[in-house]
């Protein structure tokens, strides 16, 4: 299955923790032929969707990457499978190279599908149920986000495009601040941002990133915020630890499974504090790696193993 991932620079990657890495050297593994590129190197012209792309071979012992081709124009049909996998802000920028990516030939599996990444924003995707989120509220306006601080007292505000914990701060009813904190995520009311009840759930439990391979539940751990910082992120300082799956989890799984699967989003990760639903991550999830180290689960396998499947199901 000759693949492409359009991503980060390789070697901008942090190895040890990185998920798109993983599925790469797993691809190698099982001799299909691996190339990559980043979004700036896709354009269109009589061919399709064209990639400025690289062949290269995946290892997860050093060097990783080794056997580096030149750099060539591929077109993207000629691929078997194209992975995004190019990490947020899903900006403009982001849902222009989906538009690229719609111009594939339909003998190309595209992974997450192009269609719903457009459709799926990772902050008001899971708004879509809203009996499995906490209070939330969209606006533009700083009276809002007072008067819902001042009904749930605690709350937390963030920028609906952000990634990995930027901009999400905690407030409360009577915070001199919290005009401030509003005025710079709308940027003075011109865009929105979300408030959301504080779930205190988050300082012993933590964020649980559960992963979903074509719907299905596959793997999941807790992310707990460090002393000096209260997001539940990894690379802010939140530490992993092994954790049990809810029955609450389990309910919160079994109403997404089908649309994701119906929508062709094979890869995802969903967020969950205490009771409640608070992101489903589609553009380029993580934690294959930390599953595998607390669970012994190979995921990188399995999604390579679905897409094969997926891939064989649409060429016969």
């Amino acid at each position: 299955m000759h693949t492409l991932f359009i991503m980060d620079p390789i070697d901008a990657l942090h190895l040890d923790g990185d998920s798109t890495y993983a599925i790469m050297a797993e691809s190698t593994a099982r001799g299909f032929p691996v190339a990559w590129c980043t979004p700036a190197d896709l354009f269109a012209d009589s061919r399709g969707a064209v990639a400025r792309c690289q062949s290269v071979s995946a290892h997860l012992e050093a060097p990783a990457f080794r056997d580096r081709g030149p750099r060539a124009e591929v077109p993207l049909r000629e691929f078997d499978c194209v992975w995004l996998r190019k990490d947020p802000p899903f900006d403009m920028t982001y849902v222009f190279v989906t538009y690229l990516l719609d111009l594939v030939s339909s003998q190309t599996l595209v992974l997450n599908d192009p269609l719903s990444l457009k459709c799926a924003n990772e902050k008001m995707y899971a708004l879509q149920w809203p009996e499995l989120c906490p209070p939330t509220l969209v606006t533009n306006r700083i009276a809002d986000v007072r008067a819902f601080a001042k009904e749930h007292d605690r709350i937390v505000v963030k920028p609906w495009d952000g990634n990995g914990g930027r901009g999400v701060m905690v407030t409360q009813d009577g915070d001199g601040n919290l005009a401030a904190m509003v005025e710079l995520l709308t940027d003075t009311e011109r865009n929105w941002c979300i408030a959301q009840r504080y779930e205190p759930a988050i300082q012993d439990t933590g964020d649980k990133r559960i992963i979903l391979i074509d719907g299905e539940v596959r793997g999941w751990f807790s992310r707990i915020p460090g002393s000096e910082d209260h997001r539940g992120n990894m690379h802010v300082g939140a530490r992993v630890e092994a954790t049990d799956l809810t029955e609450r989890d389990q309910e919160i799984c079994a109403a997404l499974s089908p649309r994701l699967q119906a929508e062709g989003l094979l890869f995802t990760g969903i967020d969950v504090i205490g009771d409640y639903l608070t992101e489903i991550n589609v553009t380029s999830p993580t934690g294959i790696r930390e599953i595998q180290q607390l669970q012994g689960r190979n995921l990188a396998a399995e999604i390579c193993e679905r897409a094969y499947a997926l891939f064989q199901e649409r060429n016969r």
